[in-house]
């Protein structure tokens, strides 16, 4: 072989290791690439809360925003619903303000969950069932006004006529209190057109009911007993059934509570009916109302579930019940998240069953979104 004929074959077998190893590279540093990707996708991939409790096609969101998002599956919004994760299990985070736009005709914020079917008492087969822990609520409020410090974790709701409320599972803890409060309210469904006259009543489950209050603005009544402290797990069973609601309170560490009330045959259909708490709540603002007789019977109830924050920025002396002259700094969210004037509650479990005679709830969303 000549000298020219050695050269040719030389640069050719260069020129095939370069373009083979430049191949060998091009191909490590797509693979590596592509793992990165997988891995970032992975890292930032999200859970939903319908990845954490699949019940979502059951229900409509409305945010602390008073928006309506309607059925949530794969949907979050990190300043009112989103999922964390804690003692090795992930929580669907309800979060809402002090203050800013409302759903309906309500004066409260809310994020929660709405049931898009609604059930009649007297034919109901129907059930809620929650496990759950309050991580906040508002760090101001007028302590002699009832619903101040609270927020409400579930519902029964009227959809029809005065759109009242046979149930209401509230949470309230007084600040500088290690332990709070859960009760649960019957709101009369008022005889006759004028609802002005409505009242609830109270029933402690664990500490005190909605009547113990501080006889100051920033004076707390007594630490309540066998109560239950933030982020400390509690559940809730809430059934109907031909008429009758029975709930269930459990919690480690707490006795086991269980009640009963008739939805379709009132024991409130006269003034001397009032009960001693509400004489002494209510009717001093005018709160006097007496029930139908067949109380809820005849009306489309659905359930609710999530964050329904009780302190307002409204002054106490529109109503000492439910107005509380707390923080809202005008409806800043920011500003409000900052310092601790909003609720918020995580929810671990939950579960819905939903009878045969159930029918669509469209009309109560037209009405109020």
């Amino acid at each position: 072989m000549n000298k020219k004929n050695i050269i040719t074959v030389t640069f050719i077998a260069l020129s095939l290791f370069l373009v083979l190893n430049s191949c060998k590279n091009k191909a490590k540093e797509s693979n590596t690439t592509a793992a990165s990707s997988s891995s970032e996708n992975k890292d930032e991939e999200t859970v939903y809360a319908s990845d954490v409790i699949p019940f979502f096609d059951h229900w409509k969101l409305i945010l602390g925003d008073g928006s309506n998002v309607g059925i949530a599956n794969n949907f979050e919004n990190k300043d009112f619903f989103y999922v964390t994760h804690d003692d090795d299990s992930d929580w669907v985070v309800f979060k809402t303000p002090n203050a800013g736009d409302t759903h309906g005709t309500s004066n409260n914020t809310r994020t929660e969950l709405a049931q898009t079917k609604k059930w009649y008492p007297k034919t109901a087969d129907d059930k809620l069932s929650a496990t759950l822990k309050v991580m906040n609520v508002s760090a101001t409020g007028d302590a002699r006004v009832a619903a101040s410090y609270s927020v409400v974790v579930g519902q029964i709701h009227s959809a029809d006529k005065h759109e009242n409320e046979p149930l209401k599972i509230f949470y309230k803890k007084f600040p500088g209190h290690t332990k709070g409060s859960v009760f649960w309210h019957y709101e009369i469904n008022t005889a006759g057109d004028d609802n002005s006259g409505r009242w609830d009543f109270s029933t402690a489950v664990w500490g005190d009911d909605f009547s113990v209050v501080g006889p100051e603005a920033n004076t707390y009544p007594a630490e309540p007993k066998d109560g239950i402290a933030l982020g400390e797990a509690f559940s809730y069973e809430v059934a109907v059934k031909n008429g009758i609601m029975t709930l269930n309170f459990m919690s480690e560490g707490h006795e086991t509570k269980t009640f009963t009330k008739n939805l379709v045959e009132s024991e409130y259909t006269k003034t001397s009916d009032i009960p001693e708490q509400t004489q002494k709540l209510f009717v001093p603002l005018g709160q006097d109302g007496v029930e139908r007789a067949n109380a809820y019977a005849g009306e489309g109830c659905f359930f609710k579930l999530g964050a329904y924050n009780q302190t307002n920025g409204k002054s106490p002396e529109e109503n000492k019940n439910w107005c509380s002259g707390a923080e809202t700094h005008d409806g800043n969210l920011k500003k409000q998240y900052a310092d601790g004037n909003y609720a918020e509650v995580w929810f671990k479990t939950g579960s819905i069953s939903i009878s045969e005679n159930a029918v669509s709830n469209e009309g109560y969303f037209t009405k109020n979104d």
